[in-house]
């Protein structure tokens, strides 16, 4: 069996990526939300504004949340510290970056935490959250590649499945996440690189080495 090439890797994180949320003109063009105003509005106290840029981006940041927890009661948990901490250093913003950036850059930080401890604890890399938030085996989202293949080859197939998850649970927190925000989300790495306050030229690297590990604790799969 030759060496899988990360678009097979790719195959455990199927799903609809997690994009800054968007409107629609009169004309139906998607235009990507200014959330200027609500923050100005909110850096003076308007509670309701802070409510609206809420209520904007809560379901993807607790969709991001819970995915990069693999867990629906931790994904809440940091889901609630980000907005907690958004809304204590609301007054500190100062519009170098969108809310966009600056809210995903506080949950993939605690989420980075998070992992870090785990890590520490172990933790069973088999599971991940479905995009409904339920717990599931990354395993059973990769598709079967031959339908009609014979059990031999459908054991392989397993096999090399097992290996990949294997893998993917052997890269360093900031590794996995780096690849899973790109390959997973479908995000930009100059928009992982302001996620998580560092540079474009960091992230590449980043997700290099991820890919380069992946590559050559597969290779000895035959």
């Amino acid at each position: 069996m030759s060496v899988p090439e990360i678009s097979k890797i790719r195959e455990a994180y199927v799903d609809r990526p997690v994009l800054a949320p968007v409107k629609r003109s009169s004309g139906g063009a998607q235009i990507r939300v200014d959330d200027s105003a609500l923050i100005r509005q909110a850096q003076k106290g308007d509670t309701a504004a802070f409510e609206e840029l809420v209520r904007q981006y809560d379901r993807a940041v607790l969709r991001l949340a819970i995915h990069l927890t693999g867990s629906p009661e931790d994904g809440q948990d940091v889901y609630q510290e980000a907005f907690l901490r958004a809304y204590i250093n609301l007054a500190r913003f100062r519009f170098e970056c969108s809310f966009y950036t600056w809210i995903y850059r506080i949950v993939t930080n605690l989420c980075l935490d998070h992992l870090r401890k785990k890590n520490s604890r172990g933790r069973d890399v088999n599971t991940t959250m479905s995009p409904e938030g339920e717990p599931e085996d990354l395993l059973e989202r990769m598709p079967d590649q031959s339908p009609s293949a014979s059990p031999e080859r459908s054991f392989a197939g397993r096999e090399l499945q097992q290996s990949i998850v294997r893998a993917l649970g052997r890269l360093s927190p900031r590794e996995r996440m780096v690849f899973e925000l790109k390959h997973y989300h479908g995000m930009r790495l100059r928009t992982v690189a302001g996620m998580l306050n560092t540079t474009e030229g960091t992230i590449k690297n980043t997700l290099f080495r991820a890919t380069h590990k992946l590559r050559t604790q597969l290779a000895e799969v035959r």
